[in-house]
């Protein structure tokens, strides 16, 4: 397995920085999600011309890759001219990803609005995923399926994917969310997702009075070592990406400490893969 972190931790950085934290704390990868701020990463000018370029070189010349490009695309509106607007952006989003070398783009299913039906929101979602991945595709880029919101569950993720109908369309699993939402096991989900896995995301956490909060890796209570294990398992070599959400919640540490803490565990839990 290979180890990446989503700049979801240090959503106002700029490239240099989160490539140069990626390169101190001997990651493999970055995981594209914010940058200065921006979650529409095809606005910045980091993103065009010469400085796309001389971030490309950057990266090669320090063996590090883009694992994914996040996307903010919803598909869960019965809006159809809503839908249309976010696979608009997937594409300009497919653009950046393929300028980048980047495998995919992530996208969400997401949350069922008021007055719609699970089944008709899959629907929208399956459809939508179809038209987005038939259109990234010639660009080398798959579309990932997020295991979120109302359709965590890895049999959704699993149902959606399925009514896409998509060879260009897979599975982003986030384990952690479908765990805390429906205490969903990893070893259920590695089971029912299992080669349509193509990025995993990993974090910690511990259940409070109210909820939950995010710790450190491998403080809290999510059993990390069943994540590890089920992958291994089924013989998975991509990345596991650290999503640590500073972004969401501020009071979080500082990326300057998660991101290095997580590159150590990760060595201890992974070195031998």
């Amino acid at each position: 397995m290979k180890m990446s972190f989503s700049t979801l931790a240090c959503p106002d950085w700029t490239m240099p920085q989160i490539i140069n934290i990626a390169v101190d704390a001997g990651y493999d990868g970055i995981e594209l999600r914010f940058v200065e701020g921006e979650a529409s990463l095809w606005k910045l000018a980091a993103f065009s011309g010469t400085q796309i370029a001389a971030t490309k070189s950057t990266l090669a010349d320090h063996g590090l890759s883009i694992s994914c490009m996040d996307t903010s695309c919803l598909f869960h509106s019965p809006d159809l001219k809503e839908r249309n607007r976010w696979i608009e952006e997937g594409q300009r989003m497919s653009d950046l990803a393929a300028e980048l070398d980047a495998p995919a783009i992530r996208v969400f299913g997401d949350t069922i609005q008021p007055g719609a039906s699970q089944e008709s929101t899959r629907a929208w979602i399956a459809e939508s995923v179809h038209r987005l991945a038939e259109a990234t595709s010639p660009k080398g880029i798959e579309v990932w399926l997020e295991t979120h919101g109302d359709f965590c569950a890895a049999t959704e993720t699993a149902r959606i994917l399925s009514e896409s109908g998509s060879q260009f369309a897979a599975i982003l699993w986030d384990p952690v969310n479908s765990f805390i939402s429906i205490d969903e096991k990893p070893t259920e989900g590695v089971r029912l997702l299992g080669a349509a896995i193509r990025h995993v995301h990993v974090k910690d956490f511990q259940r409070t009075w109210d909820g939950f909060r995010y710790v450190l890796t491998g403080e809290g209570e999510f059993p990390l070592h069943d994540v590890v294990t089920a992958l291994r398992e089924m013989r998975y070599n991509r990345f596991l990406s650290f999503e640590w959400e500073k972004k969401w919640h501020p009071e979080l540490a500082d990326a300057s400490i998660a991101l290095p803490h997580f590159a150590e565990w990760f060595r201890k839990t992974c070195a031998h893969d």
